[in-house]
């Protein structure tokens, strides 16, 4: 089996959201809001998934659908200017891949449908109120990565058995990564392994944290995956350090990150554009989907992917 290749699965379904919009008209151009957190550079694989989704359901970008982009940059404050601006538009539906951009989707209104784009674990972070029972105008891809942390800790202590000090890059202004830095604690120390908090909430943040991990001397470095717009300068910090490096994305491992077991970013984001064509067409959105097809760069074994729907 290629080391770059399909890993294995855990996915389960949860109901579908009763949203819709208005019927699609012909010769109507369609207006979707996006709040990400990194602007996505020409040619991005991740976009150009999410595009080529729309684009095998009828829709081109310039055509008649226009794409209003906002992303954060590492700043999770700009989100609720964002997400109004975008209410302001009137815009047909917002996707987000952010915790702290569907927050203030959802804070900003009640009747545009808002689907999330893996966002992690959305009931535990109040964007909904059940899994089972969403309700409300929030539907999309849940990422439940709190349910496989202790399996991603285990293969990284698995690979490196010297393993005792793990520095963590967290976001304590991002409710996800919070939530999850508390369960990353108590999970790495059921393994033997003692905790570095190293939290970026901002830009500002980086270099100074970069360097109080440095002097701790930890002995591999776990990433929470909303660090990606610093992903650059995290793998040229941790080869700089000789710092094994855990993130739960494919595209870290391909940049130089040592291990990887999560989500397939391209496959969210391809899925993605069928819960944008049915809100366009006035339906019932499509199931929910929890998490679906991991993926892994250099972990050696794996099962067969599967998503479950109802």
């Amino acid at each position: 089996m290629n080391r770059r290749a399909f890993l294995g699965a855990l996915s389960g379904s949860l109901l579908a959201a009763p949203l819709a919009g208005e019927a699609q008209q012909a010769g109507r151009v369609y207006r979707i809001g996006w709040l990400g957190t990194t602007p996505a550079p020409p040619n991005d694989p991740a976009w150009e998934a999410f595009l080529a989704g729309l684009r095998e359901r009828g829709y081109v970008e310039g055509q008649n659908i226009i794409i209003e982009r906002r992303s954060s940059e590492g700043r999770e404050d700009r989100f609720p200017g964002y997400a109004a601006e975008l209410v302001q538009m009137k815009v047909d539906v917002i996707l987000t891949s952010s915790t702290q951009g569907a927050l203030a989707a959802k804070s900003a209104t009640s009747s545009i449908p808002i689907v999330l784009v893996g966002v992690l674990d959305p009931e535990r972070t109040g964007l909904v109120a059940s899994l089972g029972r969403p309700g409300g105008n929030v539907t999309g891809i849940s990422n439940q990565l709190f349910e496989v942390q202790t399996k991603q800790l285990q293969l990284f202590k698995d690979a490196l058995p010297h393993l005792t000090r793990l520095a963590v890059l967290w976001n304590p202004s991002n409710a996800a990564s919070a939530l999850a830095w508390r369960e990353t604690e108590g999970q790495a120390r059921s393994l033997g392994m003692t905790t570095i908090s190293g939290p970026i909430a901002n830009p500002d943040d980086l270099e100074r944290t970069l360097a109080a991990v440095a002097t701790q001397r930890p002995s591999g470095l776990y990433v929470h995956l909303i660090m990606h717009p610093y992903r650059k300068r995290i793998i040229e910090f941790a080869l700089s350090q000789r710092l094994p490096t855990f993130v739960s994305e494919r595209r870290w491992a391909e940049a130089g990150a040592f291990l990887t077991y999560g989500p397939d970013v391209l496959d969210i984001l391809r899925r993605s554009a069928g819960y944008v064509d049915r809100i366009l067409k006035g339906g019932v959105t499509p199931v929910w989907w929890r998490v679906n097809c991991f993926r892994g760069s250099r972990v050696l074994t794996g099962a067969p992917s599967r998503g479950i729907g109802r």
